[in-house]
């Protein structure tokens, strides 16, 4: 969590975030979610300098995120973590997690150590999530890395404020236009928060790839990938407006409501998505439909 939160609000969440029974199952049922999809949070697996307790580490995570789930099956489902400073252990734990466990995907808080997701050493993870048929949820959140000079003297812009969305859009970028999803076409990675900026802009994105010369030549246009192999959440989004661009642009087949509990009000998630404007079948598909046929729950 940064630094620059208030100490309210950072209490908050430590308090809320390991928590089942107390806060998390009752805000739930007050605010009609019958559902979450839990993760490990930041500063996660990814922190781990050292690769033999990064696997270790994240076989206990996934083991007792397992055990959540095998107590509350009707409440809660879950994403792995991966220990990727050793991709081939990733993959194996990937396995075990999706095979023997039950979780329904992976969730990678960002980079791991300074390294991407475009990375060739991770082509083996993407096709393992190719095969088994389990998303990979890129979420913000790990120390930057690189100096982003453009948030000196105003600290309050690092984090979910502005740099977190700026810096997993990137990462996310990086990805698609690696060609992983050309490898890989059967490969889902979805993005939060209304899919950090990257759905706003994807038409310049192609107007501008048509003038580059591509590190790695796409099959089809940047904008193409979005709403098949990218999908989003609306995890972080209290605008009903917003919401409703969000579903003109990427379809209603490819946006899942989400809150981005603790971190935001469950009921002020809930009000923005019952506030837009949206027909009877896109709001069941986003709803819970598209979660259900994603995650195969």
């Amino acid at each position: 969590m940064p630094v620059n939160v208030t100490a309210e609000f950072a209490a908050d969440v430590v308090a809320r975030l390991p928590d089942i029974s107390r806060w998390r199952l009752p805000d739930m049922d007050e605010c009609g979610v019958a559902k979450q999809v839990l993760s490990l949070t930041v500063p996660g697996i990814e922190a781990e300098t050292e690769p033999a307790r990064a696997v270790a580490n994240a076989r206990y995570v996934n083991d007792y995120l397992a055990g959540v789930v095998g107590q509350n099956p009707e409440r809660f489902s879950a994403f792995a973590t991966l220990p990727l400073q050793d991709p081939a252990q990733a993959v194996e734990e990937l396995r075990r997690a999706v095979m023997q466990l039950g979780l329904r995907g992976a969730l990678v808080n960002d980079q791991v150590q300074g390294r991407y997701l475009d990375d060739p050493a991770f082509d083996s993870l993407w096709a393992a999530l190719d095969e088994l048929q389990v998303p990979l949820y890129l979420h913000p959140g790990m120390p930057p890395a690189d100096t982003w000079h453009v948030v000196d003297g105003h600290p309050e812009m690092y984090g979910a404020l502005w740099s977190w969305q700026a810096e997993t859009g990137g990462h996310a970028m990086r990805i698609v236009l690696s060609g992983v999803f050309d490898r890989h076409p059967n490969a889902r990675l979805i993005l939060g928060h209304a899919g950090e900026f990257l759905p706003f802009q994807l038409s310049r994105f192609d107007s501008r790839y048509a003038t580059v010369t591509a590190t790695v030549p796409l099959r089809r246009r940047p904008s193409e990938y979005f709403g098949d192999n990218v999908l989003v959440t609306t995890s972080g989004i209290l605008s009903a407006k917003v919401i409703e661009a969000l579903v003109a642009i990427m379809g209603p087949d490819a946006v899942l409501f989400a809150v981005d509990y603790p971190y935001e009000s469950t009921r002020a998630a809930v009000a923005a998505f019952e506030q837009a404007a949206l027909p009877d079948s896109a709001r069941a598909k986003i709803g819970s439909g598209n979660a259900r046929r994603l995650l195969n729950i």
